[in-house]
């Protein structure tokens, strides 16, 4: 099984997909419920939460140490999706990854697609990673954009529920993020050893501790 790896889905760039399995060996979280529809739902606080998680925990652990430039510049496109089934999710991929490819990176160089209402549930949004593949096939954007994927309730293979180190990839919300190769690239290009950043993740986390994540009053 093909899946996303350590040093990509840990961090806001993402590397590659090689090493974690998807499915395999995963227990399955406490299924949250969705958020409200989207009549009900703060939009505008989702996105002040997820912002708040980039700032907070993103970049104040150094979780990602290429987040920090795109977050100053303002170059991070949030958008929250109205979607309540996986199907109007997909549309909504799809309309992002087109505008995306199309705005230019000094403006747009990433986006984070949040979505509340689907997908709530751990193991059915890691199933759909394989739909959100296929699409950038489909649109003839792959070696183009690449999509690294966040969620409240994210857990490594191998790993208990609550290990300290699936929190490098939980989000206030379940989130895809679109990233462009080119970008990946540079980042790749400016750190001599990139796997060494999951390793110091882990460290960071493991020092941190759960009460500590809690201290951080972050959305979760």
């Amino acid at each position: 099984e093909s899946g996303r790896s350590p040093e990509g889905t840990a961090m806001l760039a993402a590397l590659s997909r090689s090493h974690i399995a998807r499915r395999a060996g995963l227990g399955r979280p406490g299924t949250r419920p969705a958020m409200p529809k989207e009549s009900e739902m703060n939009k505008d606080q989702v996105i002040t939460d997820t912002r708040d998680w980039v700032v907070k925990a993103v970049i104040g652990l150094n979780l990602c140490p290429f987040a920090k430039a795109v977050h100053v510049n303002e170059r991070i496109r949030y958008v929250v999706s109205d979607a309540i089934e996986p199907e109007q999710l997909l549309k909504d991929l799809a309309r992002e990854l087109l505008a995306l490819n199309r705005a230019d990176p000094l403006e747009v160089d990433t986006t984070l697609l949040i979505h509340p209402g689907v997908l709530t549930d751990f193991l059915e949004f890691n199933d759909f990673l394989d739909a959100a593949d296929a699409l950038v096939d489909e649109l003839e954007l792959d070696g183009i954009l690449q999509i690294a994927d966040f969620h409240p309730d994210y857990q490594f293979e191998g790993t208990p529920v609550g290990d300290i180190g699936n929190y490098s990839n939980r989000s206030p919300y379940p989130t895809l993020h679109l990233l462009r190769e080119e970008s990946i690239t540079r980042a790749v290009e400016s750190m001599p050893d990139t796997a060494a950043i999951f390793e110091s993740n882990l460290d960071t986390l493991a020092r941190l501790g759960l009460d500590g994540w809690r201290q951080l009053g972050l959305k979760g």
